[in-house]
C-alpha cells in the first residue's frame, strides 16, 4: 500500500486505500459542511499533496506496432480509447503532439443512456471513452495505441481500473474505421504473443460503436482540478509517463475543450 507523506503527520500514521470517484465525490460532500471544513480540509490536503509516481498504476514500455495506418490525404482521423476514468485518460492524450482535441464521453451504450448518473450504475454497456482527433501527419494510429496501452490505462484489468470497479472502466477500443480494427487487434496479438504484460490483455474491439461527450464538468478535468486528490493519486503520475517515456510526442500546453469551443 502506497504512503501519503504530508506535514500534517508522520508517514507512518498515514497509510491510506486508493481513492477512488465515488469515494472522493462523498469526502467532497461530508466536508462541505462547516462543523467538518477545518478537518476536511486537512483531509483533502494530504490527498493533494506529496503523492509520488508510484501510488498510480505503473507504466508499462511497450514496443511500437509492427503494423500502423499508412499516410492518407485526410487532415484529421478519429480514434476512440476507453481505459478507466477518463479524466485521466484525456489528461494524457491532451499532451500529446498531433493531437487538435480530446473529449471525454461515452461509447457503447444508448444514446438515452448516455448520462454520467446513468452510467456509473454500470449497467448501460457504456464505457467512459475519450474521443481523440488527430493530425495523421504527426501522429499515427500506432503511435497513439502505443502511448494508450503503455501511460494511459492497465490494459490487463478487467472491468476496473485502478480503484475504479464496473464496465463503465473497462479497456476497450471502439475502432472509426475497418484499419482501426484491423491494426488494434494485431498490437494486441503482437503484445501478447511478447508476453509484454505479465498477464493477457483484455481489451475489448467494439466497433460501430457511437460516441456521446460527457457533460461539460468533466471536460478538461484534470487541467482545472490538479490538486484533486484523485487526480494527484491517480492521474497526473500518467502524464509524467508520457512525459519520461515519450518526449518526443510530449507537449507541454495541453489541447483543451474549452480552448475549441
Amino acid at each position: 500500500m502506497p504512503f501519503i507523506q504530508t506535514d500534517l503527520m508522520p508517514a507512518e500514521e498515514h497509510r491510506v486505500t486508493p481513492i477512488n470517484k465515488t469515494t472522493w465525490r462523498q469526502t467532497i460532500q461530508r466536508f462541505s459542511q462547516p462543523a467538518a471544513m477545518i478537518g476536511g480540509l486537512a483531509v483533502l490536503a494530504a490527498y493533494a499533496t506529496g503523492i509520488t509516481a508510484s501510488a498510480a498504476e505503473d507504466a508499462v514500455v511497450v514496443p511500437a506496432p509492427a503494423q500502423d495506418e499508412a499516410p492518407g490525404a485526410q487532415r484529421t482521423e478519429v480514434a476512440v480509447f476507453a481505459g478507466g476514468c477518463f479524466w485521466g485518460v484525456q489528461g494524457v492524450f491532451q499532451h500529446v503532439q498531433g493531437v487538435i482535441n480530446a473529449t471525454s464521453g461515452y461509447a457503447g451504450g444508448d444514446k438515452a443512456t448516455a448520462d454520467y448518473d446513468k452510467v456509473s450504475n454500470g449497467n448501460t454497456g457504456h464505457a467512459e471513452s475519450v474521443r481523440i482527433v488527430y493530425d495523421p501527419s504527426k501522429i499515427s494510429y500506432g503511435k497513439l495505441l502505443q502511448i494508450y496501452f503503455s501511460v494511459a490505462h492497465d490494459p490487463t484489468q478487467l472491468n476496473r481500473q485502478g480503484p475504479d470497479y464496473g464496465t463503465q472502466y473497462r479497456s476497450a477500443i471502439f475502432p472509426t474505421t475497418p484499419e482501426q480494427a484491423k491494426l488494434a487487434q494485431a498490437y494486441i496479438a503482437q503484445l501478447d504473443a511478447a508476453h509484454t504484460f505479465k498477464a493477457s490483455i483484455v481489451t475489448k474491439i467494439e466497433p460501430d460503436r457511437a460516441f456521446y461527450p460527457a457533460e461539460a464538468y468533466h471536460q478538461d478535468y484534470l487541467t482545472l482540478h490538479p490538486t484533486s486528490g484523485y487526480i494527484v493519486y491517480n492521474d497526473l503520475p500518467k502524464v509524467e509517463n508520457l512525459k519520461r517515456l515519450f518526449p518526443v510526442a510530449y507537449r507541454e500546453k495541453p489541447v483543451l475543450v474549452a480552448d475549441a469551443r
